[in-house]
């Protein structure tokens, strides 16, 4: 909890910090890069900075919790730092990294704000920096502790025992252990991270979702090739490590990936299911109906997926099945170009709509896929009584929604 005297000084300075975050937090990512340009090169996802991407999730997640110091909301708090603290054990970072990132950032702020950043007000903004800080290594060492690893310690070496297709674009690859011992177990829903190194010499890091059941004998993960598109404000660029793994791993290659990680798993109770996904988005509710067809598990559940097409829908067949297993279970499917096909049942043409879409009281939502996706989701199960705590969410890529006004 911050002092009181900080606390008055950050509400009163807090309009004129949110209004420059963004030019804040994209100064101390270039001043960070300049004295540190390793984090770049071998931390720090190259496309996201490209982007911007990750330096508005920054942004937003202090502006965020600098706010939430004035009006507290705890179960606010632990939403968006639990997010980050699992991203951060999944890279493996370490105490030491939060003075690093300090020092960068109270730099860029007395840079960006010049003379109104007097003693007081940085003496403000340090407490909540640090508040923050110590609040995400403390349960970062929860975290490595839970994994039985030691801080930062969580990359090892796997074996591709196989390689698949799922759709035109999309991989999975099917994991072992390198040396025959038991794998690490995990929840469904959570992802590890995989290392690559770049024929530039740069190790990229990016996450990806179990998508099979848990088990110490194999982790399964999928893939999807991002190819370069054209955006209103300019090109994305193709994916560094899902073009690399896409094109150049195969069966028997090794693979430097880390312990498992991820809140979005499911929640130890009865209630009823609706498992919500568009496009790779798929991939944790894999994991989860993996599972809960493995468990033979009896509640309600509801699975719902949109598409582009039947052929970019990865693990389309394997989705079926699994729902085919559950007893109580009932799928509904969206895509945008049918082909040759007809809608009939709960396969629909256009884009998922939630408005004859029957949700049991009690349920619990899970959601995966893009960002404005989600949201719109979020907003129909609202409107359908979903209470917010009940709606839960994975985000591929810098996460811009636990910081968002609620």
């Amino acid at each position: 909890m911050l002092s009181p005297t900080s606390t008055e000084m950050i509400r009163a300075t807090l309009p004129a910090v949110g209004a420059a975050i963004d030019d804040i937090t994209t100064l101390f990512y270039r001043k960070m890069f300049a004295a540190h340009p390793e984090l770049e090169r071998d931390l720090f996802n190259r496309g996201n900075q490209q982007q911007g991407g990750q330096q508005k999730a920054l942004a937003g997640a202090i502006a965020a919790f600098a706010a939430l110091q004035l009006e507290p909301d705890q179960a606010r708090v632990d939403l968006i730092l639990s997010r980050i603290a699992n991203k951060h054990a999944s890279l493996g970072i370490e105490p030491a990294q939060y003075a690093i990132v300090h020092t960068h950032l109270f730099a860029a702020i007395v840079e960006v704000l010049g003379d109104a950043v007097t003693a007081e007000v940085a003496a403000a903004w340090d407490e909540v920096y640090w508040l923050m800080a110590e609040t995400l290594i403390s349960m970062e060492a929860g975290l490595y502790q839970a994994a039985g690893v030691a801080v930062g310690d969580v990359w090892r070496q796997v074996r591709v025992r196989d390689r698949r297709h799922e759709s035109a674009d999309t991989v999975s690859f099917v994991l072992t252990s390198a040396d025959g011992a038991a794998l690490p177990s995990f929840a469904p829903g959570q992802y590890l991270s995989v290392g690559v190194h770049l024929p530039d010499g740069a190790r990229q890091i990016r996450q990806y979702s179990l998508s099979s059941a848990p088990s110490s004998d194999d982790w399964r993960i999928t893939v999807k090739r991002v190819d370069a598109q054209s955006l209103p404000d300019g090109v994305m660029p193709a994916g560094e490590v899902s073009n690399f793994l896409f094109r150049n791993v195969f069966e028997g290659d090794m693979l430097n990936v880390t312990t498992p990680f991820g809140d979005l798993v499911l929640q130890d109770d009865d209630a009823p299911l609706l498992l919500v996904s568009a496009g790779i988005g798929c991939t944790p509710m894999m994991g989860m109906l993996s599972h809960l067809a493995d468990t033979e598990d009896s509640r309600p559940i509801s699975v719902l997926h949109a598409d582009r097409s039947p052929s970019n829908h990865a693990h389309r067949a394997e989705l079926t099945e699994l729902v085919e297993r559950l007893p109580f279970a009932v799928m509904h499917r969206w895509y945008e170009d049918l082909g040759a096909r007809r809608p009939e049942g709960h396969l629909r043409e256009g884009r998922a709509d939630l408005g004859e879409v029957t949700i049991a009281p009690g349920t619990r939502a899970y959601l995966c896929g893009p960002l404005p996706f989600m949201l719109g989701m979020r907003e129909a199960l609202l409107a359908k009584q979903v209470p917010a705590e009940n709606i839960h969410y994975e985000v591929f890529g810098p996460d811009s929604w636990a910081a968002a006004p609620a």
